[in-house]
């Protein structure tokens, strides 16, 4: 047992979704090693609107034990397969990427490559139909995947949770506050450093209250109260990812059933999302200021609502990028502050959470080391990379030529490591592997698919399949895929099932 004096002393600088969860987290899950003071004030309002998830988000409630029904209690939660990408490469056609595998890998060569073969032949069914996720989705079923089911693809898929996100936090925090986290309210006025090394020691509020501590988390958002002093050099990504606003409102729900997926649709100056809660749904438009004003954003948006809307649209502004260092002498960037990614693939929560993980990785004593901040720092610096090569995809993967925007997004010089990506797919139908992290080969292959990048060949190991078994085979599976889907319940009659009425 570490004694309470050699508790590595941790300052949260900010509440809402990434403060909590990094509170709850380390309240769980190093309750030795840490003491947990957070700072918030209720002058300050959340900025993130962001109400999708991915499927880490259950891992992570699982982990710090949290019971799934009362969370999704809590902030009026339904279940969600996966995305829904509608108007993207070609005005008219959708897709879904879904949370799982399309098929099964078959002679070590992935399902995909056959699709390819079996599709060159006349097979007519679309990748998605292969997809137990995809499937389940368009029909509104729910239930979750047995957990012995990997390697089946009626059961590889995944699930996530879309909610309403100014719950989680509150949530979050009681959670939090029963397992040993302090707060307190107020705004920080001043920050204290050490005359020698120039590390911060302290944060000062508006009422004169000074806490002290050995390591600073900045979940301050935007502001970046803490590492914005610390590093103030960002990468800014805005010539490939332009969209730097957007608006959003909530609506209420119409008769009829519950989508298990979230939804964007392609709009002349950027994209709109669309998320079903149980109380209501949310809406958003995000958009690019330099080829849309804000009040034409929100004319669109409020036109294209399906219920009456329940508040008035709010406005955000943003920019796409990273800081050079999320992590920098005593002080770690999480959420907004470290940087930002627009939700298109429903990434804000995800990007919190895989700071916060890797923070317990690499969690120091109380004098951070180079080799803690130096892990960090690689760590999530190759996430959010990645994470960007995978939504540019979104946008420069297109045949549309409708609008200024479109014909940007379409024409523009992407990043080297995205370009050599495409070209591995477009040649080889092969998708750049990568162990570890976010959007493994089933997300590129849904996105490239899904919106018309066929590849010229496939693994040529697929030549030898006898055409007419192939195409047995294909009609099987999609069959048994149809049948298993068909065989769930309805979502809101599963939701119901789940959360008191």
């Amino acid at each position: 047992m570490v004694a309470d004096a050699e508790r590595v002393r941790v300052v949260i600088v900010g509440g809402g979704t990434a403060g909590w969860m990094a509170a709850a987290a380390l309240a769980t899950l190093a309750p030795t090693a840490a003491s947990i003071h957070l700072v918030e004030s209720a002058e300050i309002g959340i900025v993130g609107v962001g109400e999708a998830t991915l499927p880490h988000l259950a891992a992570f409630i699982r982990r710090l034990g949290i019971d799934e029904t009362a969370f999704m209690a809590a902030t009026h939660a339904t279940y969600k397969l996966g995305i829904e990408f509608r108007d993207f490469g070609h005005i008219g056609e959708r897709y879904i990427h879904p949370f799982g595998s399309h098929g099964r890998a078959m002679a070590g060569v992935g399902f995909h490559h056959w699709w390819l073969h079996a599709r060159s032949g006349g097979m007519p069914h679309p990748i998605d139909d292969f997809a137990m996720g995809a499937v389940a989705a368009r029909a509104n079923r729910f239930s979750p995947p047995p957990a012995d089911g990997a390697d089946d693809p009626l059961a590889g898929y995944g699930y996530a949770y879309q909610f309403d996100a100014t719950r989680f936090a509150p949530f979050l925090r009681e959670l939090a506050e029963a397992r040993g986290a302090s707060r307190s309210e107020g705004r920080v006025v001043s920050i204290e450093r050490d005359d020698g090394d120039g590390r911060v020691t302290a944060v000062v509020l508006t009422d004169g209250q000074r806490i002290a501590g050995d390591l600073f988390l900045d979940c301050s958002g935007f502001r970046a109260l803490l590492i914005g002093e610390e590093d103030s050099r960002w990468e800014n990504w805005s010539q490939w990812l332009p969209c730097d606003r957007a608006v959003a409102v909530p609506c209420s729900a119409p008769a009829g059933p519950i989508e298990s997926y979230t939804r964007a649709t392609a709009m002349p100056a950027g994209w709109r999302w669309r998320i079903p809660l149980t109380h209501r749904i949310g809406n958003g438009y995000v958009y690019s200021s330099a080829y849309l004003s804000d009040a034409a954003a929100a004319e669109a948006l409020l036109g294209s609502l399906e219920g009456e809307p329940l508040a008035e649209p709010r406005l955000l502004r943003f920019r796409a990028g990273r800081r050079t260092r999320s992590w920098a002498g005593n002080v770690v960037a999480i959420g907004l502050a470290s940087g930002f990614l627009e939700p298109l693939e429903s990434t804000s929560i995800y990007l919190v959470q895989m700071a916060i993980t890797e923070l317990l990785e690499h969690f120091p004593g109380r004098r951070p080391t180079d080799a803690d901040r130096d892990g960090f720092n690689r760590q999530v610096d190759r996430e959010y990379d990645r994470i960007r090569d995978f939504l540019i995809l979104h946008y420069h993967a297109t045949s549309r030529d409708d609008s200024a925007f479109w014909n940007h997004v379409r024409t523009m010089t992407v990043p080297d490591t995205l370009a050599e990506k495409m070209a591995l797919w477009r040649h080889t139908a092969r998708v750049a592997q990568y162990r570890n992290g976010l959007f493994l080969e089933p997300s590129w292959v849904a996105v490239y698919l899904g919106q018309g990048i066929v590849p010229d060949g496939w693994d040529p190991r697929v030549a030898m399949a006898d055409p007419a078994g192939l195409a047995r085979a294909t009609d099987t599976l999609h069959r048994q895929i149809a049948a298993a889907a068909a065989s769930m319940p309805d979502h809101a009659t599963y939701l119901a099932t789940r959360l008191p009425a």
